[in-house]
């Protein structure tokens, strides 16, 4: 398998030679710290077992939330937060795309432009839920940022998960909606657009010459919802893109394979070397960007209300849990014990004397 550290590693020079001036500090420090990932670059940990004598160094990852070959754990740990949220009720996944004239404004304000489409796309199903007939309430969501397209184009969209279900906060009330339709994707479009242009209005942000009429909110149901919290959860902390996608890099050139979202087959595409990690790195976010935020009654802030919804309802989501794949053990390779880590962050030097496993 092609690393991405190792891409990094044979093409860095003719990146930064070529789109030195179109980055910024932090997508800088992830291209230090991707290209150092578990590599002779990075610090080491020892692990020592707690059964027998053994210990050994094992190579740090990076910790970069772009990086595709480390983040697992973190990964899990949010999807399992997520799924200790859930409710009884359908779930739906409401997608708000930026349109394609306001991605180059997106580019110049990241920060703030993120922040927008975050606001304005709770906002938005906020009030559809208390105007709803059925609801009438306060809702709950879960809204993931995306800026890239399968293809690794530049393409923000956020994902907001949500069930069809709120919360009367004044009678103190849970109402659901039954079925396999929310709310209309495209009056959820016509409103998300009248947020984000007054929000550009207030922040006196210029406006591109042409501003589309017509913008692209898409309403999926999932079902229980556990499937979406999953699939998201896998792609939050992991990059843009798995490194076992990186098929070759030869003759100043890699080729990485992305699953059409039409039909559903794999695609691939060849571009230089410079370009590949221009396309991976241009989704790297603002240093301390939260591209993960919970809303309504499934905000952090709420979990006495989840806890009292599941035992008035009677609904355990621990079920879902038992289904996830645990992290696998770190074993000792003489007994089989488990290894316990003894010290972090050991320069290199300290330990050249001693063997490193391959």
């Amino acid at each position: 398998m092609i690393t991405l550290a190792a891409v990094i590693d044979q093409f860095q020079s003719d990146f930064l030679s070529e789109y030195q001036s179109r980055l910024r500090s932090n997508q800088i420090s992830a291209l230090h710290a991707m290209k150092s990932c578990r590599t002779q670059l990075s610090p080491v940990m020892q692990v020592n077992c707690a059964d027998c004598d053994y210990q050994t160094f094992v190579p740090h990852s990076c910790g970069q939330r772009n990086c595709p070959h480390c983040q697992h754990h973190e990964s899990q740990q949010w999807i399992e937060r997520q799924v200790q949220k859930q409710v009884p009720a359908d779930y739906f996944m409401n997608t708000f795309t930026l349109p394609a004239q306001l991605r180059s404004l997106a580019r110049q304000h990241p920060r703030l432009l993120y922040s927008m489409m975050f606001d304005c796309a709770w906002a938005t199903l906020q009030s559809f839920s208390k105007n709803d007939k059925q609801l009438q309430g306060d809702a709950g969501a879960i809204a993931v940022l995306h800026t890239h397209s399968r293809e690794l184009n530049y393409h923000p969209h956020i994902h907001v998960i949500m069930p069809a279900a709120i919360v009367d906060k004044i009678k103190k009330l849970w109402r659901t909606k039954e079925g396999k339709y929310l709310f209309h994707h495209k009056a959820l479009a016509k409103v998300f657009r009248a947020k984000m242009l007054a929000r550009m209005n207030e922040e006196k942000l210029p406006f591109p010459k042409a501003i589309p009429e017509k913008w692209v909110v898409d309403c999926k149901f999932v079902g229980a919802g556990d499937k979406a919290l999953i699939y998201l959860g896998r792609y939050l902390y992991r990059g843009v893109i798995r490194e076992q996608d990186i098929l070759s890099c030869q003759n100043g050139k890699v080729t990485y394979r992305y699953q059409d979202s039409k039909t559903k087959r794999y695609q691939t595409k060849t571009v230089s070397g410079a370009k590949f990690l221009w396309l991976v790195l241009q989704h790297v976010l603002p240093k301390g960007f939260r591209r993960a935020r919970n809303y309504g009654f499934l905000h952090p802030n709420s979990k006495g209300v989840i806890k009292l919804i599941h035992s008035l309802l009677k609904f355990d989501p621990t079920k879902i849990l038992r289904a996830l794949k645990v992290r696998p053990a770190f074993s000792c390779k003489c007994c089989g014990g488990a290894m316990v880590v003894g010290r972090r962050q050991i320069p290199r030097v300290e330990i050249m004397f001693q063997p490193l496993p391959t």
